[in-house]
């Protein structure tokens, strides 16, 4: 296993150095792509660049989105050689001490797909939990499954080969929506889950992108489509449960 970790990145420069700087001891190169942020923020990122020889730099011209930042590291992970790919946001509301559990999980079952649960604090806003509990609903429904406990949580590690399979086959969006459409694919083409508690903390004066109106119908539009697709995938998902329970007996 040859795993990196991946930050995408816009407009965080107030943060990016304290998580880099988190994640040094861990000796793992780190691919952070900048989706096209402002100056400020790229001299953050050339200051953490030549205090870090773990850090490397990709910047992108213009700003396209959560989704477009991640497919750009994806895709650049997988040039670079890496087989898996450590993902953490960029404000600096992960915790870094649990990116040694990541990665026994990894090793564990290199092809499976480690999810982070969020753990929050009163610090969380309630609109965002709300949200939450929609898009677990959602997920659960396309996936019939209860095994992607939050596809929304920014904190995973996945496997790059199929998911630059996938990008080069299937069609998917650029922004917020990136996240749990990804897993939603992974796991219709097989990919097992595993689950990890990790610690999350919002910062009150944190900057977010997420946009409530044009990201919510991004998602609702991930999750129209993959509830359409649901029945021709029913009964490979059925199939797919009598052969586990096969194997288990």
């Amino acid at each position: 296993m040859k795993p990196c970790l991946l930050i995408p990145i816009f407009d965080h420069g107030a943060a990016i150095g304290r998580v880099l700087d988190s994640l040094a001891r861990f000796g793992l190169p780190c691919l952070v792509i900048d989706d096209g942020s402002a100056a400020e923020t790229r001299a953050a990122l050339d200051a953490a660049e030549a205090r870090h020889a773990f850090v490397e730099v990709h910047h992108r011209k213009e700003n396209g989105g959560r989704g477009a930042a991640l497919k750009t590291g994806y895709r650049r992970a997988a040039q670079r050689g890496f087989s898996h790919a450590l993902q953490l946001d960029a404000d600096g509301q992960h915790d870094a001490s649990d990116v040694p559990r990541f990665l026994a999980c990894l090793e564990r079952d290199p092809d499976s797909l480690v999810l982070g649960t969020p753990v929050f604090d009163a610090s969380v806003p309630r609109s965002r939990l709300y949200g939450r509990q929609l898009s677990r609903l959602m997920v659960w429904l396309a996936t019939l499954s209860f095994e992607v406990d939050d596809p929304l949580c920014g904190f995973r590690g996945l496997p790059i080969a199929p998911v630059v399979e996938l990008l080069d086959a299937v069609p998917t969006g650029d922004h917020m929506e990136f996240d749990p459409e990804l897993l939603i694919h992974l796991f219709w083409r097989g990919l097992r889950v595993q689950t990890l508690a990790t610690r999350v903390v919002y910062d009150p004066k944190g900057l977010s992108h997420f946009d409530p109106l044009w990201d919510d119908l991004r998602l609702a539009g991930v999750y129209a489509r993959a509830l359409a697709a649901l029945p021709g995938r029913l009964p490979r998902r059925l199939g797919r449960r009598r052969g586990q329970r096969g194997s288990a007996r």
